[in-house]
């Protein structure tokens, strides 16, 4: 699946590869994740235009959204049967651009890695979006992207992959009209093998508050690219867990010879005496 994603490109470096009229202007996203607003490329009116929807895919078809559960991906092998989406690909598919994305290895812990182009810039993951109407006359435009298998490169991480389009697949995918959609899903394959390439990332990324350059910074044995979110949320809990400690004073105070019983609520380690 691809559950986090990142946008780093400059709005004029987006634009030149989509080729939209618009001229959006958003910073850098390191950190992208469900229920937000996300760019698309779709077609309006014969020509590409620029949009910003919600991530997680809402079917024309509810009735409340508050009760439906988000779907951030859609299954390839699937968008043509699945009732969720198959309107969707037939007439509402999109673009979704971005510089790479995040995917983790399972174990205990999970382990992320960042994924991105070998060249670098920008890439397109394959989307499909869709407007839902209120009883009120309320609309909410929603979007979700397409996955595959994961190509040899990724699937020692992931058993998924984003669907990434190259260039000369744009008109295709994006041209509902002339184009149905089981041509359209003959795109949906995973990326060739000397497109992209993958390392491990800080843990930071598993927080979405976490969102800055260092997410994607590659993991070094001797110091993990902590975001300031998460070192000041470690540093917040630590306080609290600590704080009630009846031989706490300040962390960089040693601990006393005699402090050598367990205490559940103290940083120090060993643990020490709370008799």
């Amino acid at each position: 699946m691809c559950g986090r994603y990142v946008i780093t490109s400059t709005a004029d470096a987006i634009r030149a590869l989509f080729g939209y009229d618009e001229h959006p202007n958003f910073p850098p996203r390191y950190n992208v994740a469900p229920t937000q607003p996300v760019p698309i490329v779709r077609v309006v009116d014969g020509k590409r235009s620029f949009a910003l929807v919600r991530w997680g895919f809402v079917p024309a078809w509810v009735k409340d959204p508050r009760t439906f559960s988000l779907l951030v991906n859609a299954r390839g092998e699937s968008v043509l049967d699945k009732p969720a989406f198959r309107n969707a690909m037939r007439r509402r598919r999109c673009l979704v651009p971005a510089d790479g994305f995040y995917e983790w290895r399972s174990g205990a812990p999970k382990r992320p890695y960042f994924v991105r182009s070998k060249s670098g810039g920008p890439i397109a993951f394959a989307g499909l979006w869709e407007t839902w109407s209120g009883p009120n006359g309320e609309e909410v435009e929603t979007a979700a992207i397409v996955t595959t298998r994961a190509n040899r490169t990724l699937a020692t991480i992931h058993d998924r992959m984003p669907v990434i389009l190259a260039p000369e697949a744009f008109n295709v995918w994006l041209d509902c009209r002339a184009v149905d959609a089981t041509t359209a899903a003959a795109l949906i394959a995973p990326a060739p093998e000397s497109l992209l390439a993958c390392y491990e990332v800080s843990p930071a990324v598993n927080s979405v508050a976490s969102d800055d350059a260092r997410l994607i910074a590659p993991l070094t044995e001797a110091k993990p690219a902590w975001s300031h979110a998460a070192e000041d949320a470690a540093a917040a809990n630590q306080k609290k867990r600590t704080i009630n400690c009846r031989y706490f004073k300040d962390a960089r105070t040693a601990v006393p010879p005699n402090h050598a019983h367990r205490c559940r609520l103290c940083p120090y380690r060993p643990p020490h005496d709370d008799r």
